[in-house]
């Protein structure tokens, strides 16, 4: 198979693991509405990253740092999860696997 077929492997594998960990928490994950994620050469649409809207007794989370337990958790499960809260701009809700030097 080929390195990106390894690594969409990757993340279908992990990405189960980190929206068990939200809900466990409490958390509402829902996959985030960001029109970039068709844009060619986004990890998106390699089908590598994630944005989840995380919501918490109805009130929806949208700052970076409501994701951080979860943006370490990833980063956690394998080498190569990335967390947006990491950026130069972050990206709270951004979850993604790096592939061919992009994260």
């Amino acid at each position: 198979m080929s390195e990106l077929f390894d690594k969409r492997a990757l993340f279908t594998k992990l990405l189960p693991r980190l929206l068990d960990k939200m809900l466990n928490d409490g958390y509402v994950p829902l996959h985030g509405k960001d029109g970039l994620k068709h844009m060619k050469n986004s990890l998106h649409y390699e089908g590598l990253a994630v944005d989840i809207d995380l919501f918490k007794d109805g009130k929806y989370l949208d700052r970076t740092d409501d994701h951080e337990v979860f943006g370490e958790y990833w980063k956690s499960l394998h080498p190569d999860c990335v967390w947006g809260g990491d950026f130069g701009s972050p990206d709270g809700n951004h979850y993604s696997i790096k592939f061919q030097g992009r994260s």
